[in-house]
């Protein structure tokens, strides 16, 4: 039985502790079975495993006991004795340590299921949870499932988003790589703002005053100067009192800065190919796990158009929309775009300069070579061509009001032979959150910060 098998290992351990030599003999030959991940067990039928995991589902009848144990790598059913378990007593989402033999059996995932010989709960979980790893969670709160966030992160659900988004993560890095992008690695911690000293979290630091940093952008233009090509994957700050389905005060962003371009086209082909190498991976790759979310394949990009910002007034009819976009003008342009296009996204390039940071090259007299790309109805990314000129940068700063003497360290970056250079910044969230069709960014937030959550 379990239970005495367990006794038994206990004994064995406290004579080891003791000094025992045939206590260390034993002690020995048991440590000798390494931890098998539940994903490999499928050609390990008839060999002695230890297997350590979550318990994610128990059936208990009266003479058996049906025990799907779940690691990292996946899971994988465990059959007892229901006696043997007498005393050991385990529960959905216990930690337990499995000592067993794998046995061959066609019906069961993997094709395999193991004979357990003992267990040992390592750690035992909460007897009331508001939900378990195995539960349907679409009726759960997002506020709980967040309080409760490991606990989520076990349930498929949940746990998903994450693994998608960690993919995305992987093949942004593959791609940019693979053309010639170097990956920096900057500071968050600032002296001042990159877009004029707005929206930004003052730190107290030592005996002065300094900031979370709202972009990397400066360091990605000073990676221009080095590199040529530069991508930085990092968390980013804005003190913006939002309190919506798509804002968050803290953000991972995932940017890249290229020099040597003609215009913000240059920047936006880039995109075009990034995503569609994204999308074909997940596509490929993480089909099973996308595709529990949304119904058809991700699109190629490639054909994703360009529509100006004064375009897309006259196809929307909207006059009132003097400097930026709204959340139904998003909409309702992706929309178009589909219908026009096969692909519910477009790049809207040429907002008016004043809008857009000091840094923006402009496109024509009143208009920016900046552009955002809207994708499935949201913005997901801002980006363009920047001023190269030191003179240009000044001038920039001191039309908007705002003297260059603070800006001193990042100006002399420009007199190292700066090229015209452009770039982007595209939002992990809410790339997720779109991918996904998810509908609130913080659902694909492992932490959410905004206006009013510091905690988990």
């Amino acid at each position: 039985a379990a239970s005495v098998l367990e006794a038994e290992a206990g004994w064995h351990r406290r004579q080891a502790f003791h000094g025992g030599s045939s206590s260390r003999r034993k002690d020995a030959a048991v440590s000798a079975i390494r931890r098998t991940f539940a994903a490999d067990l499928s050609s390990l039928a008839g060999s002695q495993v230890i297997v350590r995991g979550w318990v994610y589902r128990l059936r208990v009848l009266a003479k058996t006991t049906f025990m799907i144990v779940r690691d990292c790598s996946g899971e994988v059913q465990c059959v007892v004795p229901t006696e043997s378990l007498h005393n050991l007593r385990p529960k959905v989402d216990d930690a337990i340590e499995v000592r067993g033999a794998v046995r061959k059996d066609d019906r069961a995932r993997g094709g395999v299921e193991v004979d357990i010989q003992s267990a040992t709960l390592l750690n035992r979980a909460a007897s009331l949870l508001p939900f378990t790893s195995s539960s349907d969670v679409s009726g759960v709160g997002l506020e709980i499932l967040t309080e409760y966030r490991p606990l989520a992160l076990r349930n498929d659900r949940v746990g998903d988003v994450f693994r998608v988004q960690a993919a995305i993560l992987k093949h942004f890095r593959d791609y940019l790589t693979s053309q010639r992008f170097t990956e920096i690695v900057s500071s968050k911690i600032v002296a001042s703002g990159t877009e004029g000293g707005t929206n930004l979290f003052e730190i107290k630091y030592f005996d002065r005053v300094a900031y979370l940093a709202q972009s990397p952008q400066f360091y990605k233009e000073h990676g221009v100067v080095g590199f040529e090509r530069v991508f930085e994957t990092g968390h980013v700050y804005r003190a913006e009192p939002h309190a919506t389905s798509r804002h968050l005060t803290e953000y991972y962003s995932l940017d890249f800065e290229m020099g040597f371009i003609d215009g913000p086209e240059d920047v936006i082909q880039v995109e075009r190919e990034l995503l569609t190498y994204v999308f074909e991976r997940l596509n490929s790759e993480q089909a099973a796990l996308v595709g529990r979310y949304r119904s058809a394949p991700l699109p190629s990009m490639l054909n994703v158009p360009i529509w100006t910002f004064a375009e897309c007034r006259e196809r929307l009819g909207r006059a009132d929309l003097v400097d930026d976009l709204d959340p139904e003008a998003e909409r309702q342009l992706c929309r178009l775009a589909e219908e026009a296009h096969g692909v519910a996204a477009v790049f809207v390039l040429g907002f008016p300069l004043s809008a857009r940071p000091f840094y923006t090259h402009p496109l024509t007299d009143t208009s920016a070579a900046g552009f955002d790309l809207l994708f499935n109805g949201l913005e997901i990314t801002t980006g363009g061509q920047r001023l190269h000129r030191r003179t240009d940068l000044e001038s920039a700063l001191e039309k908007r009001g705002i003297s260059p003497a603070p800006f001193e360290s990042h100006l002399k970056m420009f007199e190292l032979g700066m090229p015209p250079h452009g770039g982007l910044a595209i939002g992990l969230e809410r790339l997720t959150a779109q991918i996904l069709r998810l509908q609130n960014v913080r659902e694909a937030t492992l932490y959410p910060r905004d206006r009013y959550r510091v905690t988990p």
